[in-house]
């Protein structure tokens, strides 16, 4: 006969239901917030879709079948969905050992030094040297800039967490922080890649100042970070001459002066256009006229206007608020998380994928000077679509031992 505690039967399933529920059975079994994998699954599919789309053109003209950028994008999704289910149901605290001790962060940062030596680094039919090829033409390219992103957050993190009692101080929280952003900021300019750089800088200032920094200390990194930045300016006027900035300015503030449509402003134009074209529902799926050879990297960092072309001003802000809610989950997945790693690495997650769709927006519709910036799970590229799905399944893992209402 079952035990009775104070009168109350107690059966075999009223035994099971109040055991202990132990990491391994949660890690497999917890509930992870459906909202967040809904929301990405949607994003990642419309992404595909308007790869399809806005790639066949260029697919042709480059001398392949229309469809190889689309297929080359299906498989890297592929691939990234494996590694966010892995990511999802490993439980995210490995990382916190494997940043460091593990030594990713000096792989990371080793990769970045390696882009910048020819021979090894390739710069993609660009001026800028962002990318190690693998397999000569036609083979596999890695980014290292996107590996760094997501290890300058785990790295942050961990460097908090283990200096919790001791934030307040210079020594500790802001000193070791500054060096670091210091070395990887340096190597990311060298490529170039500004908005890159700037994307980790506002990931590693968002940390600090979350992670417990004194507001003085943090205030004196910022004008460090400022003044960095002034010098920065100053030696590209010395390098480019005052002429370079002052037509930037001018051309960004009238992208339609006939001195800058046909070269400075090229792109900027022909992405209003499309913007323009289409109207509040889009000329349909397919249906781009822009694509076709307009509008320059239209697979890549502009394929946001391709969107706003083919699906029109609602499908541009169900998209916007496919990100809105994105970021909204994540930052609810850092409030509920179960300790301080996972609220920063929450934070930090959610800040890379919402910033770096803001500034992508931005550029496309103009708010903002045209830098290159890829949308998140749209703009072709493997290494940052598989990257950024790994970070959504560490989001989903925090969520699982997260007590989520």
């Amino acid at each position: 006969m079952a035990s009775t505690t104070s009168g109350v039967r107690s059966t075999p399933s009223r035994i099971a239901r109040q055991r202990p529920v132990g990491r391994g059975w949660r890690l497999f079994h917890g509930d992870q917030d459906g909202v967040l994998l809904g929301t990405v699954i949607a994003l990642l599919v419309i992404g595909l879709l308007m790869m399809f789309s806005a790639s066949y053109p260029a697919a042709i003209e480059d001398g392949h079948k229309g469809t190889f950028y689309a297929t080359r994008q299906l498989m890297f999704a592929a691939g990234g969905l494996v590694l966010m289910f892995i990511a999802s149901v490993v439980d995210y605290h490995i990382y916190e050992n494997l940043v460091i001790s593990g030594g990713s962060f000096l792989i990371s940062f080793g990769m970045l030094i390696a882009v910048l030596i020819p021979g090894i680094g390739s710069t993609q039919g660009t001026f800028a040297r962002r990318w190690i090829a693998v397999g000569g033409s036609g083979g596999i390219t890695f980014q290292p800039s996107e590996l760094m992103k997501i290890t300058i957050v785990l790295l942050f993190a961990t460097l908090i967490v283990r200096n919790k009692e001791r934030m307040n101080t210079w020594q500790y929280g802001i000193f070791p922080f500054l060096v670091i952003l210091g070395a990887v900021c340096g190597l990311m300019v060298l490529e170039p890649h500004i908005s890159g750089t700037i994307i980790i800088v506002v990931l590693a200032m968002t940390l600090i100042f979350v992670g417990g920094a004194k507001p003085t200390h943090f205030a004196a990194m910022a004008g460090i970070g400022a003044g960095a930045l002034v010098i920065l300016v100053l030696i590209l006027m010395k390098v480019k001459g005052m002429d370079y900035f002052e037509d930037r300015i001018l051309s960004w503030l009238d992208p339609f002066n006939p001195d800058y449509t046909q070269d400075a402003t090229w792109q900027t134009c022909q992405s209003l256009i499309a913007i323009g074209s289409g109207g509040l529902f889009g000329l349909g799926l397919g249906a781009s006229r822009q694509k076709y050879q307009y509008l320059p990297e239209a697979q890549n960092d502009f394929v946001f206007a391709i969107l706003c072309e083919e699906f029109g001003f609602v499908g541009a802000v169900t998209v916007i608020l496919l990100f809105c809610l994105l970021v909204f989950r994540g930052f609810y997945i850092a409030a509920k998380a179960k300790d301080q790693f996972g609220m920063l690495v929450a934070v930090g997650l959610t800040m890379h994928i919402g910033l770096q769709a803001l500034l992508n927006i931005a550029v496309v519709s103009n708010a903002i000077p045209n830098t290159g910036i890829s949308l998140p799970f749209f703009s072709y590229g493997g290494t940052a679509l598989m990257m950024q799905l790994a970070e959504m399944g560490v989001l989903l893992n925090i969520s699982r031992q997260a007590k989520l209402d």
